[in-house]
């Protein structure tokens, strides 16, 4: 008899699939079938309420992974074995749930175990007005917060607030259960359903880093020049933050900075500040349009974007600006929930909290966005980065709640983007709250870490392992961006080699000549395009439960899918810095100043649904290529490879599944040798066989090195029906080709 999946209450406990999950579930908690498997979970409450805290049982026993919201603005992973280490604001919760840790109160299973672990997932979600989060308590007791940001809006009961779905696979577990989610709730959509903007494929510059607030037209112009000449132009722009008109009313002129007041900052026009304007005689354009217009002639730019704050700046509007009275702007002070300070407090919001913001009238929130989104791209621009988002959970009171107000901003900023750029251009940021994740229904782009920090030596390895996995599920929504970052830069190669495994945008924020065109050469095509990825890139299935920051063992392995081959990042984030909150709470020693060498194993199955990408005629094995070390060696799927790395050193695989051809021919494909994503250059693989010869054709696209591993050495070789000259070493198979002129899909021919 097979056993239920659907989770239910039984004696006191939660049980999923014949595994008590949770003990010493109160009588007050409410199960609501969501699907054959998966079940919402609620509760009921005497008393109304704008915020409750619910207990839903007794965690213990089980290794799980939070994705919690560390500050207002981002999510970071933390992993644990009981509630107590839970931390407030989670907003995914997943559980590993083996034999050896069900019902016989056994300990927590070994890593060597072969059994096949059962993962039981939590997600929070809206329940109508209100917003749910998951903690711990010191008692092990698992609980669900629900909340609605406005005193006004109350309840004394919530019946869908978690979600919960089990599954043998745990990206299949998170996939299904936000569509799931996406056809009940009505709110969102899975990303698979979302228009991807087409920027994402080229290689692009962000002026943040280079110029903060400080950018202007001939910074922006001397940065294009430094890359062309380096011969690695940027096809998309994001003219960041300092394009605004603005005005700080609480900084007197020529009086020093009031720290904190930078924040309140509010945007007076919806029109260019006087950097952008009447630039000047020695200058080849008078405006904002001219200049646009001239950066894509001279320097060959596809896209242009924008940077803007979802409430206009950080500070919202002015509301006494004449341009700005026409949307009803008023002075709005916001309040933070218990979870926005329960974990760190940030600068931004405290200070908002004592300055105010100047909130538009919800009701002409769309015509403030149609406004400035018209005018933009009257201008030249082809979308905007919509920044400071999760600001607007502090701005519910009075209007509905958290809950209503984002819906209303997230649907009128996806109908102006909709009308006034082509695409879908738009990039969200600083939007890790479920608020928003639960209201983005066209939005496909969103930013999933803090921002890369140049100077911050402690926060690099942070950056690549909460992005990944913060994508296990952002990833599911939104294609994850990972922000820019530095091509000259101590962590340069490992944020590089990050990105290329992302499937994401692969942009900079070099100051002008400053740059490592070495670096930039393996991720950015002579065409200006790249090879991005699948899917978001993720960590592997034996990284979900370890801390590959801080428990000085574990190396983070991240794992994406091409068209024809996979792909496995094996990082050393360990040593370079610590979780916040965490070091402070375990008294962490400071990092050592001497880089640590770890070794760890890497093998095909840390590849996810590699079979999907093989082909019909795939015998299990693959040809593994490793970048930076050049090695080629074929693998069976489940065998392995011993790779050790210093601190902040990485390494890039190439998987291939390998194709039996003919009785005795097996290749596989690997693409560009010298590019992070090798496999991403592979478009297509087929085979003519005749009498006499056997024709293995592949369309491949780039420029350089292209490989393949062959079991036999070939003929000859062609490329674009010209013969071409190959090398091939007898000893492992690898088989190379060189592939110039312009970047475009090639035929390449290896006749034997």
């Amino acid at each position: 008899m097979a056993i239920k999946a659907t989770p239910v209450i039984k004696d006191g406990c939660l049980m999923v699939r014949g595994k008590a999950v949770l003990t010493e579930v109160p009588p007050n908690i409410v199960v609501t079938p969501a699907s054959n498997d998966s079940a919402f979970f609620g509760a009921t409450s005497p008393t109304p309420s704008s915020r409750h805290v619910f207990s839903l049982g007794v965690l213990e026993k089980y290794r799980f992974l939070s994705l919690f919201r560390v500050k207002i603005w981002w999510m970071i992973p933390r992993v644990g074995k009981s509630g107590s280490e839970i931390p407030m604001e989670t907003q995914m919760l997943l559980l590993e749930a083996r034999e050896e840790s069900a019902l016989n109160g056994g300990m927590i299973s070994s890593e060597t175990s072969t059994e096949n672990p059962l993962y039981i997932l939590f997600l929070p979600v809206l329940d109508g007005l209100f917003r749910t989060s998951l903690q711990g308590t010191w008692a092990n007791e698992l609980q669900f917060c629900i909340e609605s940001g406005d005193a006004n809006v109350q309840t004394s009961q919530a019946l869908e607030a978690v979600f919960i779905n089990s599954g043998e696979n745990p990206f299949e577990l998170i996939k299904n259960s936000v569509k799931i989610l996406e056809k009940h709730k009505g709110t969102f959509c899975h990303i698979e359903n979302k228009k991807i903007p087409a920027h994402l494929d080229w290689f692009g510059w962000c002026t943040w880093d280079a110029f903060y607030t400080e950018v202007n037209p001939q910074g922006i112009k001397e940065g294009l020049q430094s890359f062309l000449e380096g011969g690695c132009s940027p096809k998309f722009l994001i003219i960041d933050d300092g394009w605004q008109d603005t005005v700080n009313e609480f900084r007197e002129e020529g009086e020093p900075l009031i720290e904190g007041t930078q924040f309140a900052t509010r945007l007076a026009d919806i029109k260019e500040n006087s950097k952008f304007k009447s630039l000047g005689p020695e200058e080849d354009c008078t405006n904002l349009h001219e200049f646009i217009d001239t950066l894509k002639k001279k320097y060959g730019l596809k896209f242009v974007y924008m940077w803007h704050a979802l409430a206009g700046y950080w500070g919202g509007v002015l509301p006494s600006s004449d341009a700005m009275k026409k949307y009803n702007p008023k002075l709005v002070y916001p309040i933070q929930s218990p979870g926005n300070v329960g974990n760190m407090r940030d600068i931004a919001m405290d200070s908002l909290e004592k300055y105010g913001v100047g909130v538009i009238d919800p009701s002409k929130i769309f015509d403030f966005y149609n406004d400035l989104h018209s005018y933009l791209a009257s201008n030249g621009v082809d979308g905007v980065k919509v920044d400071v988002q999760n600001l607007i959970e502090t701005l519910g009171s009075g209007f509905g709640g958290r809950v209503m107000l984002t819906g209303q901003y997230q649907e009128a900023l996806e109908q102006s983007i909709a009308i006034n750029f082509k695409g879908n251009n738009l990039v969200c940021c600083m939007s890790h709250n479920s608020d928003s994740i639960y209201s983005s229904k066209k939005s496909a782009v969103a930013r999933a870490s803090e921002d890369f920090m140049p100077r911050e030596p402690t926060f690099q390895t942070l950056h690549i392992a909460s992005v990944a996995f913060n994508s296990l599920l952002l990833g599911e929504i939104v294609v994850p961006d990972w922000d820019m970052f530095h091509s000259k830069h101590d962590a340069a190669e490992l944020h590089g080699a990050a990105r290329a495994l992302g499937g994401c945008a692969i942009y900079v924020s070099d100051k002008p000549g400053i740059h490592d065109f070495k670096i930039l050469k393996k991720l950015v095509l002579p065409d200006g395009s790249i090879l991005r990825a699948r899917h978001a890139g993720r960590p592997t299935r034996d990284c979900l439960f370890q801390d590959p920051v801080m428990d000085g063992k574990s190396l983070l392995k991240i794992w994406n899918l091409n068209k024809l081959t996979g792909v496995v990042g094996i990082f050393n984030c360990q040593g370079a810095g610590g979780w916040p909150m965490k070091q402070e709470a375990e008294e962490v020693p400071a990092a050592p100043s001497v880089p640590s060498s770890l070794s760890g194993q890497v093998s095909p199955i840390d590849v996810e649904f590699l079979e999907e990408v093989a082909g019909e005629v795939w015998n299990g094995d693959c040809a593994v290529y490793a970048l930076n070390s050049g090695s080629l060696s074929v693998l069976p799927k489940k065998e392995i490879l011993e790779v050790s790395l210093t601190t902040l050193k990485c390494e890039i695989y190439t998987v291939s599944p390998i194709r039996v051809f003919g009785q005795h021919l097996h290749f596989a494909p690997i693409g560009l040798l010298d590019m992070y994503n090798s496999g991403g250059a592979v478009e297509a693989v087929n085979c003519i066989i005749d009498v006499s010869t056997c024709t293995i054709k592949v369309n491949g696209r780039g420029w350089g090195r292209f490989g393949a591993y062959s079991s036999t050495k070939p003929t000859f070789c062609m490329v674009d029906m010209k013969e071409e000259e190959f090398t091939y070493k007898e000893e492992n198979g690898l088989l190379t080709v060189k592939i110039g002129g312009i970047c475009k899909l090639r035929d390449i021919e290896f006749i034997y």
